[in-house]
């Protein structure tokens, strides 16, 4: 029995411990703003889809806007298929880095290799989705902008600091509470596995006394 319940409680410390590497459902998390010199650099855009159940498809366009230009031009387009650098200044320089092996695209990041000074400037990307109702289809779309600053050296601050300690603490957290519960569960389980058993014996001490009575009683009146 006692092998039992340490199969059990291991069991349970896994899966607690597993818990975190769980995919989670989509997020929509802003991008960051500031990219080193000479180094990679993810812009990120994501648009969730609300309703999981139902297809869709989805293309996303990007769009740029240096410091010294006047107005946006085209700079990639990713159809959920594939994807094209249309401005030349990022030939060579950018790849996709969104959802991949899916036409329904809930990621739409791209990275840019090898930043330069001159990729300061405004990124707009436009995410477009067609859902695919049973009798009709349906258009949504959003447009972020997001605004770069190239530096030589990436400096944190205190906020973004903040934030980090706070997830990994909450991580930790959601961990510590998922144990407890779980040897809640199993110290219950337990208990009550052990008063089914003090039952079971009691009632066959009964019944066994039960036929003792009996035997005897047919061995006086014999």
């Amino acid at each position: 029995m006692s092998a039992v319940k340490e199969l059990l409680l291991l069991s349970l410390v896994l899966l607690a411990l597993e818990a975190p590497l769980c995919h989670g459902a989509c997020v929509e998390v802003d991008s960051d703003t500031e990219a080193v010199i000479h180094e990679g650099f993810k812009l990120g855009c994501i648009y969730c889809k609300m309703r999981g159940e139902v297809d869709a498809t989805a293309t996303v366009n990007w769009s740029f806007k240096g410091s010294g230009d006047s107005d946006f031009s085209d700079l990639y387009l990713y159809d959920g298929v594939g994807g094209k650098i249309i401005d030349p200044r990022f030939y060579e320089r950018l790849h996709w880095n969104g959802s991949k092996h899916t036409r329904d695209l809930q990621d739409g990041s791209i990275y840019i290799l090898n930043v330069t000074y001159n990729d300061t400037g405004t990124y707009k990307c436009e995410f477009s989705r067609l859902l695919k109702y049973s009798n009709y289809d349906y258009q949504t779309a959003i447009e972020k902008n997001i605004t770069i600053n190239v530096v030589a050296r990436l400096t944190r601050g205190m906020a973004s600091i903040l934030s980090e300690v706070m997830m990994y603490v909450s991580i930790i957290g959601l961990q510590f509470w998922l144990l407890v519960e779980m040897i809640y569960c199993y110290r219950k389980i337990s208990a009550a596995g052990e008063e089914a058993l003090r039952e079971s014996a009691e009632e066959y001490l009964a019944i066994a006394s039960e036929s003792k009575d009996n035997c005897a009683g047919a061995q006086v009146a014999e």
